[in-house]
């Protein structure tokens, strides 16, 4: 028996470890050379246990030990866990960016997953695209799956006071470019803001798509603030382990849980937490694999009410480890019940609503304030769209200058990254506050891969003269840990032809967030005789996956997704391999 329908709820690893003849001895007698009895071989469910440590990958470099915790409740529960490697995305070193490999990693898990004897897979994921790639891979097989993350960091420390993962990066920077601060400064501030394992510890991407898995219903609840060094994230590596075996016999697919009800509460979470604008994209990609609608609008208009609740950096004061001490996602989706979509359930196979009754918020703290007195309402992540952008664009509300919210300004545009880090340091850069920078060519086939330059410095001029934010436009990505008036992803990008590629330094462009307008103040016939003299850059990808991804890439609005990965193929058994 070689394969079997993707409805059918009896164990895959079967047609593995349940075959007589030739194919049962060769399955199970090279397994039998770690040390495994037949036991493990008599039925139970086989859970892959998905690991992207890497100590390439900081932040997951403890997924190791978190996966020794799950596999303990694997074997408490009569399972057989099985533990398998999948590729790292380390943002921090990876070049030119992680998120050229995301859909590569999701494709690794996708054909591990349905090539091997797998029932069920619990996620170890932690650095910003390591979890929505997994994700997405396991969404493309369909089994009953488990994320567990790694938990963040606990708080930096510099000169007394808390410091957040990137965040400083940002602010200490731009200060050593005021003369604000010292060159020794610097170096001890860099030494005391990663003090433990674990991912970033401010709401950065990392953190925002722990808890977006949360709140979508694929973690256990209360998880994703587990600081990384917590005995407390072990422990709940080990519950994991052992709901994931009934999650098989439940045959609880991914498909079940993530569902357009979950998707909503994943956005109106992210807006009450002040969340990365790195989950839009990837909320799109795993909707994506679902099959499920999800577009740019329903994002926006899901989260224009919500009281943003989390007083957390980078738009806020306080770290993930005084978010978790304070009640974590747990308490603050408790105060949006009337706002979440009642019918999503969990991994635990309960309603999300029915999870958040047992939820507690620390009371008297500024860390999760309660919903009469929010930092902010529609603070989310908004959605743009204008001649400039057609296909839409985002910034991130809760980080924007109110000054700048609705702003004309004349744009100073700039072909690439390098060029700009170069003018940057030019004191004699014709710019002002009141200038728009623009920045081309960092789109997702452009750069490639979208990188996170889109929060461009601050002039070193201006920042001189105490200007500590401007309005900065691309088609690039930031990092979840960045803050100011960036708007960013838009559609479509510079590389394909986009309204972008076409701004010419000196011309008028107008910022309304409220009304949701971003607008090149061009005229049409100035735009359409541009767009004839306009060229595409060589295509430079001419071997690869760097080529497969350019050729394939979707936009920023669809994902960023391979146009052939979007929807699944199940779980379905192969052919015999001997």
């Amino acid at each position: 028996m070689t394969s079997t329908s993707d409805d059918e709820p009896a164990n895959r690893s079967r047609h593995w470890f349940g075959e007589t003849g030739r194919g049962g001895f060769i399955h199970r007698s090279w397994m039998r050379s770690q040390g495994f009895t037949e036991e493990v071989f008599d039925g139970r469910p086989v859970i892959g246990i998905c690991n992207t440590f890497s100590e390439f990958t900081p932040c997951n470099a403890h997924l190791r030990h978190v996966a020794d915790a799950v596999k303990r409740g694997v074997w408490q529960a009569g399972g057989f866990p099985v533990e398998f490697p999948v590729m790292s995305l380390g943002e921090s070193l990876l070049r030119p960016t992680a998120m050229l490999f995301r859909n590569l990693l999701s494709m690794d898990l996708e054909e591990s997953l349905r090539g091997n004897p797998v029932d069920g897979t619990v996620l170890l994921t932690g650095c910003d695209k390591t979890t929505p790639g997994s994700i997405m891979g396991a969404a493309s097989v369909d089994l009953p799956t488990m994320v567990v993350t790694g938990g963040p960091m606990l708080n930096g420390k510099f000169r007394g006071c808390d410091i957040g993962s990137g965040t400083a990066v940002w602010q200490y920077t731009q200060d050593l470019n005021a003369g604000r601060m010292s060159e020794a400064d610097y170096a001890a501030a860099e030494a005391g803001m990663s003090r433990s394992n674990g991912h970033c510890m401010t709401m950065g991407t990392a953190s925002t798509m722990a808890c977006l898995t949360e709140a979508m219903g694929l973690s256990l609840p209360g998880s994703a603030a587990i600081p990384a060094v917590d005995s407390r994230r072990y422990a709940t590596a080990q519950r994991a382990g052992q709901r994931i075996v009934d999650m098989v016999g439940e045959d609880l697919r991914i498909s079940r849980v993530v569902t357009q009800s979950a998707l909503r509460n994943a956005v109106i979470a992210n807006a009450a937490i002040g969340g990365s604008t790195n989950a839009v994209i990837h909320l799109l990609a795993i909707a994506g694999r679902l099959g499920l609608p999800l577009r740019l609008e329903d994002l926006d208009a899901w989260s224009r009410e919500v009281p943003w609740l989390a007083n957390l950096q980078p738009s806020g004061s306080y770290l993930m480890e005084d978010f978790h001490y304070a009640g974590g996602l747990p308490a603050v989706l408790a105060e949006l019940t009337d706002l979440l979509d009642e019918r999503a359930t969990t991994v635990t196979g309960h309603g999300l609503l029915e999870e958040l009754t047992t939820a507690e918020r620390v009371p008297e703290t500024e860390v999760i304030r309660p919903r009469g007195q929010p930092l902010g309402v529609g603070a989310g992540t908004a959605m743009l769209r204008g001649n400039l952008a057609p296909d839409g664009a985002v910034v991130k509300q809760s980080a924007v200058t109110p000054r700048l919210r609705q702003h004309r300004g004349r744009a100073r545009v700039f072909a690439s990254i390098e060029d700009y880090d170069v003018a940057a340091q030019d004191p004699d850069l014709d710019v002002d506050a009141d200038t728009v920078l623009v920045l081309q060519n960092s789109g997702p086939r452009g750069y490639p891969g979208m990188p996170e330059v889109g929060n461009l410095t601050i002039p070193r001029k201006l920042a001189e003269q105490g200007v500590d934010d401007m309005v900065r436009i691309s088609d690039a990505r930031m990092s979840g840990t960045a803050y100011g008036t960036v708007v960013l992803h838009v559609c479509p990008e510079s590389a394909v032809g986009g309204p972008i590629a076409l701004v010419r330094t000196g011309d008028w462009i107008e910022l309304d967030v409220e009304h949701r307008r971003l607008h090149l103040d061009v005229s049409e016939e100035e735009l359409a005789r541009r767009r004839e003299e306009w060229e595409p850059a060589p295509q430079r990808e001419e071997r690869g996956w760097s080529k497969l991804y350019t050729e394939h890439v979707l936009q920023a609005d669809q994902g960023c997704d391979l146009d052939f990965l979007v929807g699944s193929s199940g779980s379905t058994v192969a052919r015999q391999s001997h």
